[in-house]
């Protein structure tokens, strides 16, 4: 088994490779997470067992996928979860979970896949935090398309993050939605300092802003502490990283309305300099390629239930149902929005890896469920792209104000 440093090295010259490789693709259409993905198989324990994900790589994989989720939290508005759009964008994702429920008790007649409620989780989420780089890519995120993705792809994180601690927590669904609302609280309580520091003109603050641009970075570390700190909680309450790491993200959005250009880079070059990537390659690494050989139909089944059950609710939301006709997306940005919302994968691994660790799903059927959701962040935004490539419409211009 190799070593924790040359597992490091193998996952950190894939990290260097990838972007690269999809830099040599015409007009990016091949996203860097994919190659993330595939190069990790190649190096990991189903490949050529160059890396192994061991206890410290392990630490370091979920501190990528923390804050994976953290910069997704942070950059989701809350007046756009609590507005018109933000409603309907909640009401679509529960339909689509009731939808995916149906289907996975169609599946579990046919025996195509165990644990059906940690599938039907994995059916309605969407990769926010992964779409994110390439929203920004194809200046997108200040247009109405934006706009629909990132109300559309909050509830497809938020949504699941909530369904795993209460449908697939040890406990029971009411005691684990005790817990969440105990936990909720708690973290409500924790935005209330920041908040408050950033009203006050106070010394506090002031030595915060100065330390923030000196060896001290004070705001960088504040923010891996409000991290740490809820991922603590969390696991003393037995709940997910990730619902702890969206929490975090939402704190420092409440305490950063206006954003920080600074704060956001040193953070970007933290998160996607090194922890992200270890995370989508160690990923790779627990991908069993036979699984999806020996099982080619189930793999094809879970990826169309992904796009049925979560691509075609959005799609027919963001195209007949908005208040006024002339503020509804055409047909080709509808089914963009659509693509980009069936793109999931961080939720879809989350789910997989409480499944297994609980004895509820099978390494091989994990592998497919990933596997379908690797393809997903392959397949969507490619054929998203595209459609949008072939168009251009209001839709495309930055949202005023």
């Amino acid at each position: 088994m190799p070593s924790s440093l040359t597992s490091l090295f193998w996952i950190s010259l894939v990290a260097v490779a990838a972007p690269m490789l999809a830099g040599l693709v015409p007009r990016k259409l091949v996203p860097e997470v994919v190659l993330l993905l595939a190069l990790g198989v190649v190096v990991g324990p189903f490949g050529w067992e160059l890396a192994a994900d061991d206890e410290a790589i392990g630490l370091l994989r979920e501190l990528g996928l923390a804050m994976l989720f953290l910069l997704a939290g942070y950059e989701v508005e809350l007046k756009e979860l609590t507005g018109r759009g933000g409603r309907r964008a909640l009401a679509t994702w529960l339909a689509c979970l009731c939808l995916a429920f149906v289907v996975t008790l169609l599946l579990g007649v046919s025996d195509v896949i165990d644990s059906e409620i940690a599938l039907a989780i994995a059916l309605t989420s969407t990769a926010l935090g992964t779409l994110l780089p390439m929203l920004k890519d194809n200046d997108l995120l200040k247009t109405p398309i934006g706009a629909a993705v990132m109300r559309h792809g909050a509830y497809g994180e938020l949504g699941p993050i909530v369904a795993i601690a209460v449908l697939l927590g040890s406990r029971g669904p009411i005691a684990s939605l005790v817990v969440l609302l105990a936990f909720a609280a708690i973290a409500v309580v924790l935005s209330l300092p920041p908040r408050r520091i950033r009203r006050e003109t106070s010394r506090l603050l002031r030595l915060i802003r100065l330390g923030s641009e000196t060896t001290g970075q004070t705001t960088v570390r504040l923010t891996i502490l409000l991290l740490v700190t809820l991922i603590v909680i969390a696991t003393d309450f037995e709940l997910d990283t990730v619902l702890a790491a969206f929490a975090a993200g939402f704190i420092l959005r409440l305490a950063l309305p206006g954003g920080d250009d600074r704060l956001e880079t040193k953070l970007d070059g933290i998160a996607f300099g090194l922890l992200i990537p270890v995370f989508f390659v160690t990923s790779g690494m627990a991908i069993d390629p036979r699984a999806i050989a020996d099982n080619p139909v189930a793999f094809v089944v879970i990826l169309i239930a992904i796009l049925a059950c979560r691509g075609a609710p959005v799609f027919f939301v963001t195209r007949f149902t908005s208040p006024a006709p002339e503020h509804r997306l055409n047909t080709r940005d509808s089914l963009s929005v659509g693509l980009f919302a069936a793109t999931g994968l961080p939720i879809i691994v989350a789910v997989t890896s409480v499944s297994v660790s609980a004895g509820q799903m099978t390494t091989e059927n994990a592998s497919l469920l990933v596997g379908a959701g690797a393809a997903t962040v392959l397949l969507c935004p490619l054929l998203a792209t595209l459609l949008l490539a072939r168009t251009r419409s209001p839709s495309h211009e930055p949202l005023q104000g």
